[in-house]
């Protein structure tokens, strides 16, 4: 156990969260989620695993450490319902309420269709597979940078 660490986040996880760079993506993916055949064309080439865990918990442990791009309109995605693309489910209105909480501010998901998130999950640096059993309990999240109290903001 480390002191102020999610105990969620393992050696597999930490390690990736830290060797991606600022605009790199991760993905955070339900149990129906192709992550074993997506994973093998990211940075990372293998799915890491939080099995039994639910996919808003596991978006709380990630944002616990990695900070989300401030320098992009969205930096978080959602995998939109196949044919409602307005219909926000349990399971993504938690995961905005982990988002919001972790980043301290409002940072509303924006929608990608079912077949484009596929591809998008594909150039990300890892998919994260859950143990969230409900459907829909996929997202993208876009990393940023943490600045020295006294650097420039840009």
């Amino acid at each position: 156990m480390l002191k102020n660490l999610d105990p969620l986040l393992n050696a597999d996880i930490l390690h990736a969260l830290r060797s991606m760079g600022h605009g790199d993506e991760l993905v955070i993916c339900d149990a129906n989620f192709p992550a074993d055949a997506v994973a093998r064309d990211t940075v990372l080439g293998k799915p890491l695993r939080l099995d039994g865990v639910s996919s808003p918990r596991a978006i709380r442990a990630v944002l616990s450490v990695l900070p989300l791009d401030t320098f992009i309109e969205h930096p978080a995605s959602r995998m939109e319902v196949v044919g409602e693309p307005h219909t926000i489910p349990a399971v993504q209105r938690e995961a905005q309420a982990e988002v919001n909480a972790g980043e301290g501010r409002e940072v509303p998901f924006v929608s990608i269709e079912r077949f484009a998130f596929y591809e998008r999950a594909r150039q990300a640096y890892c998919v994260i597979a859950t143990g969230e059993e409900r459907g829909y309990g996929c997202f993208v999240f876009t990393k940023g940078v943490l600045l020295a109290p006294d650097a420039p903001r840009v």
